[in-house]
């Protein structure tokens, strides 16, 4: 395991003080690990589970030469350019069996969608072309090739091929596609855990009665979907206030029994930020905690490193106790509530994002969730970015990524554009709500003219 220094070391140009988006995300790719337990989980409880093998095909798909649609099954070598093509009814061969007769020249059969193709036949007409009369059927001219409408075996998948490669994310046709292999459980990664703090004395959870100063916390549940969204089990620890007692039990506790802890706020450098003391208090041996300031708007505070996971044991009703309103101690568990987990790996990846709401999610966004990912042994690509006309010009310096909140439509033209939402203030989470995408300013781009193409970071399946 390399530690913070190691890899700071390996990357070119690195400056905690103004480190680029994309070095952000090469340094993270370095230090997270992927988790090594599988499991095996029924079909209708894999949807959003990472593959922890192969899935070998045990069977073609389909699994024989099939109709592709209703209709007259017949030999294609019988069409004549330019003609008609009459031929006679021979049977019906219907779905789910082998028809039993034998099509001699000059025959068909009639065929229903999925039927076995009766041997000799390669091609179908459609129900609604044919022109039949009485056991007669015939074919208009120029209609059909051979081989037309039917779909052959293995097309799909053949018995011994790689179906779903080790890595992937099941997505709903996964989960279809495994069910046509006739699999009715699939081996998966275990689900990564995630331990959750918000942090703060100007921080009210759900159910607290308002106060001078304060503000309800967002970021919690923000967060939570953002998690959620990828299939991770969330360990929701609330609100831990601004002493360094309740954070280090918090700290404790979360790295005991998650793979990864993220928290909001406490990393700028406000005097009474005592997270970064503590983070650094409780990095140990492990390799560290670094602390940056992005080159990017919004989001330039962040902490990235490990924390150890043999740290000194908290009461089950310590000063940690993360819920504080009525209503959240009704819906959110305590990680006392939840039973211990042993894990091979000695320390916990710490992420220690901003406090305010928009530069939250876009950091979450764009480095933890790829970090995240890829320590649940997932290949998928990132968030898709499309290419769209600015409708509006734009601002910027170069030397940091920006990432402006905006609203992505289709014009009468067919051409992609793409408007700002407004005002862009890291404060402002109706604008994550009003958008539909990011727009990426790249580190070294400057001011964008009305009409010039920009890169969208798309919401889709994100937020």
């Amino acid at each position: 395991m390399k530690t913070i220094e190691q890899i700071a070391a390996e990357l070119q140009g690195y400056d905690p003080q103004a480190l680029s988006a994309a070095a952000v995300n090469d340094f993270l790719s370095r230090l997270v690990e992927p988790v090594t337990e599988v499991e095996q989980v029924g079909i209708f409880d894999a949807l959003g589970r990472v593959l922890a093998s192969d899935v070998v095909s045990p069977v073609s798909v389909p699994p024989h030469d099939n109709s592709a649609m209703d209709g007259y099954a017949f030999d294609g070598a019988a069409l004549q350019p330019g003609a008609p093509l009459t031929l006679t009814l021979a049977g019906t061969a219907f779905a789910g069996k082998a028809w039993a007769g034998q099509a001699q020249a000059g025959q068909c059969v009639k065929v229903m969608t999925g039927a076995i193709m009766p041997a000799g036949l390669d091609t179908v007409l459609p129900l609604e072309f044919a022109k039949t009369s009485g056991e007669q059927v015939t074919i208009p001219p120029g209609l059909l090739q051979r081989g037309d409408n039917r779909r052959h075996c293995g097309e799909d998948l053949m018995q011994g091929s790689v179906a779903l490669p080790r890595g992937e994310r099941l997505g709903p046709a996964a989960l279809g596609l495994l069910a046509s292999l006739g699999l009715p459980t699939v081996t998966v990664v275990r689900r990564l855990r995630v331990a959750y703090f918000s942090t703060g004395d100007e921080i009210l959870s759900l159910g607290e009665a308002p106060r001078e100063g304060a503000v309800y916390d967002s970021n919690r549940y923000t967060v939570y979907g953002l998690l959620t969204r990828l299939g991770i089990e969330v360990l929701d620890m609330g609100v831990v206030r601004d002493d360094p007692a309740q954070l280090e039990a918090a700290f404790t506790r979360a790295a005991r029994e998650a793979d990864a802890i993220i928290t909001s706020g406490g990393v700028s450098v406000g005097e009474a930020d005592y997270t970064k003391a503590m983070m650094k208090k409780l990095a140990g041996d492990v390799g560290g905690v670094a602390f940056w300031r992005i080159a990017m708007r919004p989001g330039r505070p962040m902490a990235v490193g490990r924390i150890a996971k043999n740290g000194p044991a908290t009461a089950p009703h310590s000063p940690a106790q993360p819920v504080t309103g009525e209503f959240e101690a009704k819906l959110a568990p305590s990680l006392s509530e939840i039973s211990e987990v042993s894990y091979e790996k000695s320390s916990t990846i710490l992420f220690g994002l901003p406090g305010n709401p928009v530069a939250v999610m876009v950091t979450f966004l764009a480095f933890v969730r790829p970090a995240l990912l890829q320590m649940m042994g997932s290949h998928a690509p990132p968030l898709p970015r499309l290419r769209a006309r600015s409708a509006q010009a734009l601002r910027k310096k170069p030397g940091r990524t920006e990432y402006q909140r905006g609203t992505v439509v289709t014009t009468a033209d067919g051409t992609l554009e793409v408007r700002t939402t407004g005002n862009q203030g890291s404060g402002v989470l109706s604008s994550m709500v009003q958008g539909n995408g990011l727009v990426v300013l790249h580190h070294d781009q400057g001011n964008v003219a009305a009409g010039e193409e920009v890169d969208v970071m798309m919401f889709d399946g994100a937020i």
